[in-house]
């Protein structure tokens, strides 16, 4: 009780009585700026010194313990029947940070601080010292891997069938024909009827109604280009002390190698490390990602949540698997790719304090970075600029339902969980979350700031991950469309519309295609269709396909010129020229898509990552570098730039490339030069 006795009587009056306990342990000046830190930012100072690595939280903890005279709780050798609670509210237990347990006959209530839980429990217990007996302290890490070791089998089974046993007609899970077959044969039974009646006339109706399908959904696409782009700049009035904890989720698998670059993008966050939430959920048999996460020191805690090996192994479902260990007000999810700008969350905060309560998520727009890779990244940059830069944009400032992108979605955590969460069973989760969200009566919107990624540079792994893409997008439309009244009265008949527009629009416009160019090419070259020996209806059929490919190749063209154009990336539109050959890829990876769905509609083909020989984002940041050298040269050529030392001149190019100031206040830095 030494350290308590010392804590006591160098008791400070900053406002901090979770700061006793390691007063006389640290420098009064460390003490002293955790204490400022914390005041500006609302967290506990007990916080500021972990995050910034001046002590570990274990470490911290049992100070505490010592210096109130509270037992420290390892939770090692804890038993499940010492905690009373249920698998499903020892879950939910990890994100509150407390959890009873049973200890020699009685209830302690243990406590893993978080926020100011420290300080409020020093002050409790200094006012009534007999409620010592009835707290034990742990660390978060210890009570998550409390939780984790005895109740992972109910984690993995919640993160698999919840959504499904909630609301069975929003999950893709088996069967999944079932619920379909009603609707289908209703709109089904009716058209074959009167093709038997007359399959010329029926025929040629079918053509008409797909071109204008296909005409509507390139319209619906050129919504964005009538609104005006808009930058978003961060406001002045995000202080420190409005900044709510925000909880960052990324699923890792077979990601060791880009582990380092994930966690470096999330340390360069303009945010406060105190108020950061960091979770990365990794496949329970990927020994290389975990020894990866396990050697990497960073500047705030990392939670690392093992996905146990029940149900499909996807993305979504290890998201599920995190989501209740998330304490954020708020939630994003990154790839191991990712690269987002340091404004980001709070660009996403000012979005959400300015959009409402039914503003559920804002997603971050989404750029390639390895564009000089191949002319498929160049491709892929320009299909994203016109997605993320025109297109999305456009729907969100029409109120209309959006399909998130699969990364940089930002959400209000508590509506996240309303929902559902993810569905693990479809295999593009951020489609249909978008649409549930509508669904539910939500708003999705977009903020003006870029998450960075890397796209595949070749033609195998772009054609699984488009396969992917678009069997999941099938699965969307099949999932909502069981109750396709129902949909009309959840989204309205533009949301419906809209809908019917982007997710089935997008499948079937891929699906026709080929078999558009074939018709087209076949009157080109006969002067009468195929199935109609007379050659009726020549001119309308040559009008439809003509039309068709024209203004598709056109618009697409212009969506991905606008969106480059508003990028400051023209350079690369000579790229569009191949915009059929683009199409015609498309159409490949949709068939492939609709036969998986068919034998294999939970397979997963992984994107590979870390491939990337390209870096346009760094190659910037290179450029001012390489531009102040051959300054220096030329004054030095002209004899214009004095001698300096060796030292000195280590010393400042140290200068030069440390990274740039985020407002953070580094603890451990000024630790180590009050010890110097």
């Amino acid at each position: 009780m030494r350290v308590a006795a010392r804590a006591s009587a160098a008791g400070g009056d900053d406002g901090c009585p979770e700061l006793d306990c390691v007063r006389a342990l640290l420098p009064a000046d460390v003490i002293a700026d955790a204490a400022q830190r914390s005041a500006r930012l609302g967290a506990g100072a007990d916080r500021v010194l972990i995050a910034a690595g001046t002590l570990s939280e274990d470490a911290y903890v049992r100070a505490f313990c010592v210096a109130l005279g509270v037992a420290f709780e390892p939770l090692d050798d804890a038993q499940r029947a010492q905690c009373p609670l249920d698998d499903e509210r020892l879950i939910e237990a990890a994100a509150a940070g407390l959890m009873p347990l049973a200890t020699d006959g009685d209830i302690s209530l243990v406590v893993a601080p978080r926020g100011v839980a420290a300080r409020r429990l020093s002050c409790a217990i200094r006012k009534n010292p007999s409620l010592a007996p009835r707290f034990r302290c742990t660390s978060a890490g210890r009570l998550n891997n409390f939780v984790l070791r005895h109740a992972s089998t109910t984690l993995g089974t919640r993160a698999t069938v919840a959504l499904g046993r909630r609301w069975p007609t929003l999950s893709a899970a088996p069967p999944r024909w079932r619920m379909n077959l009603p609707s289908f044969a209703a709109m089904a039974l009716p058209g074959l009827a009167a093709f038997a009646l007359a399959p010329e006339a029926v025929s040629l109706v079918i053509e008409i109604a797909l071109a204008a399908l296909f005409l509507a959904w390139l319209g619906l696409r050129l919504t964005g280009a009538t609104v005006k782009c808009q930058t978003d700049k961060t406001s002045s009035d995000l202080s420190g002390d409005d900044l709510p904890v925000y909880t960052v989720i990324a699923a890792l698998y077979r990601e060791a190698a880009s582990v380092d670059g994930l966690l470096r993008a999330i340390e360069k966050l303009d945010y406060p490390p105190e108020n950061l939430d960091v979770i990365v959920a990794v496949e329970a048999d990927d020994a290389e990602t975990r020894a990866a996460l396990a050697a990497r020191t960073t500047r705030m805690p990392v939670t690392v949540i093992p996905v146990p090996p029940l149900g499909p192994r996807t993305k979504p479902k290890a998201l599920n698997v995190a989501l209740p260990f998330a304490r954020g007000t708020f939630t994003v999810i990154y790839d191991a790719e990712d690269r987002p700008e340091p404004n980001q969350l709070l660009l996403a905060l000012q979005a959400f304090r300015a959009g409402g309560n039914k503003l559920a998520c804002v997603q971050a727009r989404l750029c390639i970075d390895n564009d000089a890779d191949s002319w498929l990244a160049q491709l892929f940059t320009a299909e994203y600029a016109g997605q993320f830069d025109v297109f999305l944009p456009g729907l969100a400032a029409f109120d209309l339902p959006l399909p998130l992108g699969g990364s940089s979605n930002h959400f209000y955590t508590a509506i996240l969980r309303e929902v559902g969460g993810w569905d693990p069973y479809n295999v593009t989760e951020d489609a249909d979350l978008g649409m549930r969200l509508a669904r539910f009566g939500y708003r999705t919107g977009v903020i003006d700031s870029t998450t960075y990624e890397e796209a595949p540079a070749r033609l195998g792994p772009w054609l699984r991950q488009r396969t992917r893409w678009f069997k999941g997008w099938m699965q969307t439309w099949l999932v909502h469309m069981r109750r396709p009244f129902r949909l009309w009265r959840d989204l309205g008949p533009s949301g419906f519309f809209t809908f019917q527009l982007i997710v089935g629009g997008n499948v079937l416009a891929a699906l026709v295609h080929p078999l558009f160019m074939a018709g087209l090419m076949y009157v080109a070259a006969q002067g009468v269709p195929p199935w109609r020996g007379d050659g009726a209806g020549f001119a309308i059929l040559a009008t439809i396909y003509g039309a068709t490919a024209a203004v598709g190749y056109l618009t697409s063209a212009f969506l991905g010129w606008l969106g480059l154009l508003r990028r400051g990336l023209l350079s690369n539109s000579w790229v569009l020229l191949l915009t059929p050959l683009h199409w015609l890829l498309l159409s490949l990876a949709a068939w492939r898509a609709l036969y998986q769905l068919l034998v294999a509609p939970y397979a997963w083909e992984k994107t590979e990552h870390g491939l990337a020989r390209t870096s346009r984002r760094v190659a910037g940041m290179a450029r001012p570098l390489v531009a102040l050298e051959r300054h220096l040269t030329a004054l030095k050529n002209a004899g214009e730039l004095p001698e300096l030392a060796p030292r000195s001149v280590a010393k400042t190019m140290a200068r030069t490339m440390a990274p740039p100031k985020t407002g953070r206040r580094d603890v451990s830095h000024e630790r180590r030069a009050h010890a110097r």
